[in-house]
């Protein structure tokens, strides 16, 4: 299924949220209107602010408050990514040149702090104290989760952990691109949880797919070596799935004894196995579980375009290839 389906209702509004996040350099040093450019002219694929969109117009939030908070959004996330790719020493995502490989550690640094205050202040522009709460809590709980993966995570073999883990890397934000425009509609309080659940549970799956994509996608479309999570150490659910159904393999069961001294070749072997396995299905019917119970929390709010649009969303994102 095409992703324009759903795009195409708010396509217009998006151009208007990158407008308003190049607008953030403005008047500031010409080096970081630079970089912010070229973030936003790599590319993505504005998946969270579609959603944030679509979610405030299927429940009445006022147009430019919409377009204010889908560019904060999207800025956080910007962010995040500058800040991993610093710490990930990546030199590419989607096949184009990160800020770190052009400028030293301290510039790119200051670059995704400079990002981060200025979504904070497009928080505050909408003038809702609970939004404002909400943007720095998820802020809190995206960088708490990048310091315990850096910490803690090297060969961790835990359900829960890795559950825990990809709400603070993905879902939160997830979660935060639904809650926050129900939080600016004119709809009762009691209405704001379903949405924010479907948030929730979209995003719990979006980094499932994302997880099954590192050992099932074409390297050079997916920019990376085919299983580079688990060559990290990080241990993801298709590679949890496989340990628990295959304790007979020895190198799984090395990795989860926290021995990551398996060499290039028995570890090319491992990634392969897994590749071949049902765990790769099996992680997969999970992801559509998420997606599932997030329709269901869909389903309490009036039949609308906007919530086909996110319903056809939410199938998208197990549909993905890349």
């Amino acid at each position: 299924m095409s992703k324009i389906a759903f795009f195409t209702p708010v396509q217009e509004s998006i151009l208007e949220v990158e407008q308003l996040m190049r607008a953030q350099a403005d008047n500031f040093h010409p080096d970081l209107k630079a970089a912010l450019d070229h973030l936003i002219s790599s590319g993505g694929k504005r998946v969270r602010p579609a959603l944030t969109l679509l979610t405030g117009r299927m429940l009445g939030a006022n147009h430019h408050d919409l377009v204010t908070l889908a560019a904060a959004i999207e800025l956080l996330h910007t962010a995040t990514l500058v800040h991993d790719d610093l710490i990930d020493s990546s030199l590419l995502r989607r096949g184009i040149p990160t800020l770190n490989s052009r400028w030293s550690p301290g510039s790119t640094v200051l670059t995704g702090d400079f990002i981060f205050a200025r979504a904070a202040e497009l928080a505050a522009d909408t003038n809702s104290i609970p939004v404002m709460k909400l943007f720095a809590h998820t802020l809190t709980t995206i960088v708490n989760g990048e310091i315990t993966q850096h910490f803690n995570t090297r060969c961790l073999v835990d359900r829960k952990q890795y559950y825990e883990r990809i709400y603070a890397k993905t879902a939160s934000l997830f979660e935060t691109s639904t809650a926050c425009p129900a939080l600016i509609s004119p709809i009762p309080q009691s209405c704001v949880e379903g949405i924010r659940r479907f948030g929730y549970e979209i995003g719990m799956a979006f980094q499932i797919v994302d997880d099954i994509l590192d050992f099932t996608a074409d390297p050079a479309a997916l920019g990376k070596p085919v299983g580079s999570d688990l060559r990290q150490g990080l241990i993801t659910l298709p590679a949890l799935i496989y340990m628990e159904t295959h304790p007979e393999d020895e190198d799984a069961a090395m990795l989860k004894d926290g021995r990551f001294d398996l060499g290039e070749t028995r570890l090319t072997h491992l990634v392969e196995q897994i590749r071949q396995s049902s765990a790769v299905e099996s992680a997969h019917a999970e992801a559509r579980d998420y997606v599932e119970r997030g329709l269901s929390s869909l389903r309490g709010y009036p039949a609308s375009q906007e919530r086909s649009c996110l319903e056809e969303l939410a199938q998208y994102i197990v549909e993905r290839r890349v």
